[in-house]
């Protein structure tokens, strides 16, 4: 427990992910020609890498495009819980799609981190990978009836675990459930290297490679860049984490983007193993970094709607103030936010979206757990184009509409994102653009119009159009990330207006930026 009046570490100033500064990553040419292939896939993250993975080893020649760089998205700022404990999950699954489904889920799950696991030891992949114990708790008596129920939900779907009274963790709870012989890793040190794997194999990769649009004709899949060249192939994967195509599939209205945060800590006490997340909002999730040369601890959660929380440093700040109070820190070298979709019905949606668009995959909506849904995605897609189906692809289809939560969950998000459209569109009491402060950004009235605009550290002002170039929401800016975030289905930009995270792919429109 910190002392009361001990002066506590700083955050850093700028936001950098330890998986990200601690990998060098090899870099890809833009494509610039049009090509053939038997398999293109669109992502660069833990699921299109995985895809390109599994299809070039099983002999198909595979195209994967990335629109900036490699791991530069959602798996390169996760936490990288490899786990099928998805904090309280299985009881909702069995009273919303049955026994059979929910315990459909976890096999899947288990068999994606039985994939990971094996595809570290294959290759002697050094990606700090580690068997360790996962922990749900509470810390009040209503949540303790939550998680009694859901490890009814465990014994009744045979899943390993046990309800504890204490945690490993020094920390207050009424009770947690314990979820044995999990994992965690490093997931960009995992994911580059099943990528080299993956170019041995024959992939072809190619960065700064945005796809605009995907059409099938005569049983041929042609994916169109932004730069206008085409790539043919008998099967496409969107694994871009918001699909770049919507057909009249409305993916705009099934999913929305929540952001979460992570602050990493030097802590004097020794870390006991295990890695913990709360019931409770907002949430704490725990866990260690164990590499040769550093012994971290990472502190995440803090999750919200992309573009509708607070202050975004507020959020980084909890999180700080969380370590602070219960542990002994003594600085903190990282921070970072993260960026995942979430579905009508807490289920991936991965497979065909479409009838009309035959061998189009889609793989999205993996909420907080990415790790193996991800990885649960791409082994279902490449399961397709190997004709050896798998027995999960029914579960994740995107084609499937459960009425129960889907209907009542799609009408309070349409609710919220016309809300949010409004808001944004009747701003009032806008500043200035002179008014603003070194490393400050705001709304602002700009010749007339309403803007955003953020002055540098270095006095430069930056003003652009927020509207978002997806659907024409207002974006929002975000003070910890220093980047506009669109409330509406997620978009993230630079404050340049250049596109962070789809589903936008133009810019936002720049206005004026001083020399």
């Amino acid at each position: 427990m910190s002392e009361e009046f001990r002066e506590t570490p700083q955050l850093p100033e700028e936001p950098s992910s330890y998986w990200r500064e601690h990998t060098t990553l090899t870099s890809y040419t833009k494509l610039n020609e049009d090509k053939h292939t038997d398999v293109v896939i669109a992502g660069g993250g833990i699921t299109g890498i995985t895809t390109a993975y599994l299809c070039a080893k099983a002999g198909f020649n595979v195209v994967l495009l990335e629109a900036g760089r490699i791991l530069d998205g959602t798996t390169g700022y996760t936490t990288a819980k490899v786990t099928a404990q998805h904090q309280m999950i299985y009881d909702q699954l069995r009273r919303h799609f049955g026994d059979e489904n929910a315990r459909l889920y976890y096999e899947a799950n288990v068999e994606a981190m039985a994939f990971i696991e094996d595809t570290v030891e294959t290759y002697g992949i050094d990606c700090d990978y580690e068997k360790q114990d996962a922990y749900v708790y509470t810390t009040t008596n209503q949540g303790l009836g939550k998680l009694k129920r859901e490890h009814e939900a465990y014994e009744e779907l045979n899943i390993p675990g046990s309800y504890v009274d204490q945690m490993p963790l020094s920390l207050e709870v009424k009770g947690a459930l314990k979820m044995p012989d999990q994992g965690q890793f490093d997931p960009v040190k995992f994911a580059s290297a099943l990528l080299a794997q993956a170019v041995e194999h024959g992939a072809v990769v190619f960065e700064d490679t945005l796809v605009e649009d995907v059409n099938v004709e005569d049983g041929v899949v042609t994916v169109t860049t932004d730069a206008g060249y085409r790539v043919m192939a008998s099967h496409a994967a969107d694994a871009s984490h918001f699909p770049f195509h919507d057909h009249g599939e409305f993916f705009f209205a099934r999913l929305h983007a929540e952001q979460s945060y992570t602050v990493a800590a030097e802590v004097e006490d020794t870390y006991p193993g295990g890695m913990y997340i709360s019931l409770e909002k907002p949430v704490r999730s725990i866990r260690s970094v164990n590499t040769k040369n550093e012994k971290l601890w990472l502190f995440g959660g803090e999750g919200h709607k992309t573009g509708q929380g607070q202050d975004e440093l507020h959020h980084y700040e909890a999180l700080k103030q969380f370590a602070d109070e219960n542990f002994t820190t003594k600085s903190f070298p990282y921070r970072w936010s993260s960026h995942d979709i979430f579905t009508l019905d807490n289920f991936p949606l991965v497979g065909e979206a479409d009838k009309d668009l035959p061998k189009v995959y889609t793989a999205t909506g993996f909420q907080k757990w990415g790790m193996t849904n991800g990885t649960v995605a791409a082994m279902i897609i490449a399961g397709e184009v190997t004709g050896e189906k798998s027995r999960y692809a029914s579960l994740f289809s995107p084609q499937r509409f459960v009425t129960d939560p889907s209907l009542k969950t799609l009408l309070k998000q349409g609710a919220n994102t016309a809300g949010a459209f409004m808001k944004g569109k009747f701003g009032e009491g806008l500043l200035d653009p002179e008014e603003l402060n070194p490393d400050e950004g705001s709304h602002v009235k700009y010749e007339g119009s309403h803007a955003g605009a953020y002055r540098d550290k270095d006095g430069r002002l930056h003003i652009v159009d927020t509207t978002c170039t997806h659907m024409q929401c207002e974006v929002e800016w975000n003070e910890g990330d220093r980047t506009w975030d669109c409330p509406c289905h997620g978009s993230r930009f630079n404050y340049d207006g250049e596109v962070l995270t789809g589903p936008a792919k133009k810019p936002l429109e720049q206005l004026n930026v001083s020399e």
